[in-house]
């Protein structure tokens, strides 16, 4: 079986525990599996064979002084090492591969399964139980599947040993075989110890792994919100009780690490002290003695192997539970058996009373951004709700209809890194004309313009190499080339000039005609475009009408709307100090500051 290729199928994972998913990962290339095991076992039974070889040329040819036999067993001795070292390079590839495979096969099964979980992925796990999972659970997974070659190969090359010297001295084959339980006896509660400490220090890194990450994308609003104290001191709190757990882990660490050493020496060396007894007694040749020294030799890195696999499969099966834990997880449940309006039908919330009148331009106006974009949640069905669609709840019917005809654009949503035609594009291959047709809609001409390629530019993972505003105009250039049935947008104009949101107003209006588009915002600017408004209070609908009629007729939506008017010639100094560098305009201020409420 050849390596896993990165666009291959990696196979159904057994997810049931830990323990199952590392032996499936074992079953899943049985051949490699299979002759990692059996070139680790020859590999060591050549080398425990070594010293019969040697105790051979000494009796048989040194000590009667026979030189043919001396001669003889010295090239077989020569011979056996040749041999064996080429078999010790074939051990080692083979063994490389099949922890690669599993290394790249667990992360094509992981990605594949967060793919899966879609929009369930980040409600139903954080982003720093996954990074872990990604750097540091996949490389302990793959590095404890040693056990699988030179580990049965030492069990294998040890009975063998104590073959050779029961024919030797039944005394010494004993001890040996009774220092296996002896040792396991002695570390196997340090074994245990390690995994609870090690859970217990993963679980806390994924916990800092999502602070690190929440930290480095807000890191500007919390500067200007006088937040990054607190922040700072929450991080520190959680290092520091990383740092003590890592101190835990080191501590069982360094014991087992220390045995694994410690006690094959102490052990073996009783194994040497016999063996001398018995030859001063006249119970073993001089040949004999020499080859239970060669003998010692090869056991005390093969104990000290029993547990160092011990420790690897500890740490493994640790890794291997979060990851089965991980891809146990499940997608949103979809009970969907009914089809979707054939035509154009209204949307409805009852939640918040919202009611999306089809083919027309909506907008949601809030004084707390999380409130209108709970309401966008329930109308594309990612949250839980009693919305409707056509009369028709929404969890009734099937759930691939509805991702294909409504299409929710959140202004944080995922940039991948690759081309901005591709990014623009995803998984559709749309026409020059159409491509152009949306970047115009969306006033991101300038963007195309100003890259070097244009279209075929390099664009940064997240889109870290464009500004907020770039990165809020281009996610709505994705979202219109979909050309969804029904659109619904959260906050897609926040981060831009007042000229540059008012173009992209008029344009979404007119490339949108006829089709049912909804957006959240609290700009006058988009405001005015719209068919209908809801005011909506503690995410509740408390008036709907024309912008104008809602300025003149409630007193609550003035002054919300006035507010962004007058706070825009604050913002400018704002932003200066804020988002210096990373920002259109004022309004990526009203981004992260909204972002930070929500």
């Amino acid at each position: 079986m050849g390596q896993i290729d990165a666009y291959g199928d990696p196979g159904t994972p057994d997810c049931r525990s830990g323990g199952r998913y590392l032996w499936w990962l074992v079953r899943i290339q049985p051949g490699r599996s299979a002759a990692g095991a059996l070139l680790g076992s020859v590999w060591l039974v050549l080398m425990a064979l070594a010293p019969y070889l040697l105790a051979r040329a000494i009796d048989d040819g040194l000590e009667p002084g026979d030189r043919a036999a001396l001669i003889g067993w010295s090239a077989a001795l020569l011979g056996l090492g040749a041999f064996n070292a080429w078999l010790g390079i074939m051990r080692h590839r083979t063994m490389t591969r099949l922890r690669m495979d599993a290394n790249f096969r667990t992360v094509k099964v992981v990605v594949g399964h967060a793919v899966r979980l879609g929009a369930a992925l980040s409600r139903r796990v954080g982003a720093g139980e996954v990074v872990t999972i990604g750097v540091g659970d996949v490389q302990t997974i793959s590095g404890s599947l040693t056990v699988v070659g030179p580990g049965v190969g030492a069990l294998v090359a040890y009975m063998v040993v104590a073959g050779l010297l029961l024919t030797l001295s039944p005394l010494l084959a004993g001890v040996v075989l009774l220092g296996i339980p002896v040792i396991a006896v002695i570390a196997g509660p340090l074994l245990g110890r390690l995994q609870s400490t090690e859970t217990t220090y993963r679980e806390r890194q994924s916990v800092l792994t999502a602070r690190i990450g929440d930290l480095a994308s807000g890191l500007r609003v919390l500067n200007g919100l006088g937040g990054k104290g607190l922040v700072a001191d929450a991080f520190h709190r959680d290092s520091q009780r990383l740092r003590a757990q890592g101190y835990r882990v080191g501590a069982v660490t360094s014991w087992l690490q220390a045995l694994g050493i410690g006690l094959p020496t102490v052990f073996l060396a009783v194994v040497t002290w016999l063996a001398a007894r018995l030859a001063a007694q006249g119970q073993l040749t001089v040949g004999e003695l020499v080859s239970v020294y060669g003998y010692v030799a090869v056991l005390v890195p093969m104990v000290a192997f029993f547990v160092e696999c011990g420790y690897g499969i500890s740490r493994g099966l640790v890794a291997a539970r979060r990851v089965a834990a991980f891809l146990r997880l499940e997608p949103a449940a979809d009970h969907g058996t009914r089809d979707a309006p054939a035509e154009l039908s209204v949307l409805h919330d009852p939640e918040s009373g919202v009611r999306v009148p089809p083919g027309r331009l909506t907008a949601l106006a809030g004084a707390r951004p999380a409130e209108s974009a709970a309401v966008i949640d329930r109308l594309g069905r990612y949250a839980e709700s009693a919305a409707t669609w056509g009369g028709v709840r929404l969890d009734e019917i099937r759930l691939a209809q509805i991702r294909l005809r409504i299409l929710v654009a959140d202004n944080e949503a995922d940039l991948f890194a690759g081309t901005l035609r591709e990014l623009v594009s995803g998984s559709r291959d749309p026409a020059e004309e159409d491509i152009a047709r949306a970047v115009h809609a969306a006033a991101a001409d300038d963007i195309v313009q100003g890259l070097h390629d244009g279209l075929d530019s390099a664009v940064d993972a997240q889109g870290r190499s464009l500004s907020g505003g770039q990165r809020q105009r281009v996610r709505l250039v994705r979202a219109l080339l979909a050309e969804p049935e029904v659109l619904l947008a959260v906050e897609p104009t926040s981060a831009l000039d007042a000229h540059t949101e008012a173009a992209v107003a008029d344009r979404l209006r007119a490339e949108r005609a006829g089709r049912t588009t909804v957006v959240t915002s609290t700009s006058p600017l988009v405001l005015d475009r719209a068919d209908t408004v809801f005011y909506l209070v503690e995410g509740k609908v408390v008036a709907s009408g024309s912008h104008h009629r809602l300025l003149d007729e409630e007193p609550g939506y003035r002054a919300l709307v006035a507010r962004d008017d007058d706070e825009d010639g604050d913002l400018v100094e704002e932003a200066d100090a804020v988002a210096d560098g990373d920002v259109d305009t004022v309004g990526d201020v009203d981004a992260g500051v909204g972002e930070a409420v929500r």
